[in-house]
């Protein structure tokens, strides 16, 4: 059995917070202050994170097994939202597809389903994150996490980012990353198709970007928007891939406002 670490705040309609990576459901410490007066607002731990069981080395994690984490909260509903941020949005992705009489509505930032790139193996985002996924990998592998960490924080925080953290926060940060190790089966080995994607989902999805993020996302990005043209996308300037934590008094506004509006049609914000 498993233990799903979770925080829960407030009462109303159910709206679930999924974390990136490397953050924890701390990450949403703000948004749920601001989304707690009108909704149940809950906030678990994925695996690995705080005191959510770690994953078994035995078997290969998939994003179905991140999903069902979420199985405990959404019973007896049919209104719920999830809202999920980078690994958390290819999970909320996964939760929905698994209770898609449940879930009414997502929202997910910067979503890293990196399999759907891999028929665009020669491009230049799928090569960026393959060679990401291969330094976890390999240094995981080789206990080398410092290496891994460096490169990691780099390449989604920008170059610079993993020397400009002190000792501390280095250390605190090699720690958070090791659930990542597992995180990559997930999204390089899924097989849902973009077709099943878009018939299955919610039609009122929003999707979340900076014009300012890695290649990777915004080849995703498009490719989401190419072939599930009536889903919202909503373009923010400030913060990059990492913006729900260091760039919140613009993410979370944004939240709340598409969680009170009623979405429009293929709508490009």
């Amino acid at each position: 059995m498993h233990n799903v670490d979770f925080i829960e705040q407030g009462e109303g309609k159910t709206v679930i917070l999924l974390h990136s990576t490397a953050a924890g459901n701390k990450q949403w410490r703000k948004l749920i202050d601001t989304l707690s007066p009108k909704f149940r607002v809950v906030a678990p731990n994925l695996y690995g994170y705080g005191n959510t069981t770690a994953w078994s080395v035995t078997k290969t994690q998939t994003l179905a097994d991140q999903a069902a984490l979420i199985d405990q909260f959404v019973h007896n509903q049919n209104d719920i939202t999830i809202i999920g941020h980078s690994f958390g949005g290819s999970v909320a992705m996964m939760a929905a597809l698994r209770h898609c009489d449940k879930i009414q509505q997502l929202i997910l930032i910067e979503p890293n389903p990196f399999y759907l790139l891999a028929e665009h193996s020669q491009s230049a985002g799928y090569r960026e994150a393959a060679n990401l996924c291969k330094v976890i990998k390999q240094n995981g592998d080789l206990g080398s996490w410092e290496i891994a960490a460096e490169y990691f924080a780099d390449y989604w925080n920008g170059e610079g980012s993993w020397h400009a953290m002190d000792e501390l926060r280095q250390t605190k940060f090699v720690a958070a990353l090791k659930p990542n190790y597992h995180e990559w089966d997930c999204v390089m080995n899924e097989n849902t198709s973009i077709n099943t994607w878009e018939a299955k989902l919610p039609k009122n999805t929003s999707l979340l970007f900076s014009e300012n993020t890695v290649t990777s996302i915004l080849e995703l990005q498009a490719l989401f928007q190419s072939n599930i043209p009536q889903w919202q996308y909503h373009k923010y300037v400030e913060g990059g891939h990492m913006a729900p934590l260091t760039h919140p008094h613009i993410i979370n506004p944004l939240i709340e406002e598409i969680l009170t509006s009623v979405p429009e049609k293929g709508n490009m914000r």
